[in-house]
């Protein structure tokens, strides 16, 4: 096939118009029209129903789109790894990570990589959903549980645990449970079990639950939860690396946590080379060593 008829294929596909696509290839319509027709001609099929309000794949026109998403994810990739030059980190890093451990956690630490490596562009994405790094929806993901997926270079980079934590003003007001009984006098701010989360977390939600809190305030994710206890609503779920940047949070049944939940970063196998992801790796786990040893003194 005619790799330059299959870019402009793409492009049509991926805009749903002819103008639109004519507008980012810097062709006239026309020129885009006949492309597409040559195209549907060689293979001998229809790639669009056409509409009045613009262009529709069919079922064969569907099937070449997502070859040719996968070709443009390769040709990006391959991009990337050429525009890294020898002595220099810059460009486009997109890092998938969880909303909790992304606001509370990675991004009040990414001055620092900026300051290392200031031409460097970092595409944050917080969501519970795993991206597909092969697929290349992302280029570096951290997430509590170790990747499925194949062709993945993975490393653990810590464990942590949930554990119960409420302000000094509330523990003033209210008092401090001492056991997991007495919780069912305090309001409890966590995820709701039923939300997406690591299971850890929600099996330890369930065992306070179990002793009938009257009042509770649900939040889908860490970073509300935290906004919920330090102002003094209430003892909240939150996950122990949350004392780094939040010290004045007060720990309350110290015997009562979470399993441990792995934390892995992880990036496809042809990235291995990429600067930009060797920095930003090698960034995270210097920031985990600090960590580590911030805790052990």
């Amino acid at each position: 096939m005619d790799w330059d008829k299959l870019r402009i294929f793409h492009a049509v596909a991926d805009k749903g118009s002819l103008t639109h696509a004519g507008d980012v290839l810097h062709l006239s319509q026309s020129a885009v029209s006949r492309q597409i027709r040559a195209l549907e001609e060689s293979l001998d099929v229809t790639l669009f129903h056409r509409h009045a309000r613009g262009l529709i794949l069919t079922e064969q026109g569907e099937l070449l789109f997502e070859a040719t998403q996968a070709m443009a994810k390769r040709l990006d990739a391959a991009a990337a790894r050429i525009r890294d030059s020898e002595d220099e980190v810059f460009g486009e890093l997109r890092v998938t990570t969880t909303m909790g451990f992304g606001t509370l956690w990675l991004a009040p630490r990414l001055a620092r990589l900026y300051e290392k490596f200031p031409a460097l562009k970092i595409d944050l994405m917080l969501e519970e959903r795993v991206l597909d790094l092969p697929m290349r929806e992302a280029d570096v993901a951290i997430r509590m549980k170790e990747p499925s997926q194949a062709d993945l270079i993975r490393r653990r980079l810590m464990n942590i645990r949930m554990r119960l934590f409420a302000s000094p003003e509330y523990i003033q007001r209210h008092g401090a449970p001492q056991s997991m009984a007495e919780m069912s006098r305090h309001r409890l701010i966590c995820q709701h079990p039923g939300t997406p989360q690591v299971a850890a977390g929600a099996r330890l939600v369930q065992e306070i639950m179990a002793h009938e809190i009257p009042s509770t305030l649900h939040v889908n994710n860490y970073f509300g939860v935290l906004q919920g206890v330090i102002n003094h609503l209430g003892v909240g779920v939150l996950p122990d690396y949350i004392t780094e940047d939040s010290p004045s949070l007060v720990r309350v049944l110290e015997d009562v946590e979470s399993g441990e939940v792995p934390v892995f970063l992880a990036y496809p196998e042809e990235l291995r080379h990429s600067k930009r992801v060797a920095a930003f790796r090698d960034f995270v786990s210097d920031e985990i060593q600090n960590f580590r040893r911030s805790h052990q003194s």
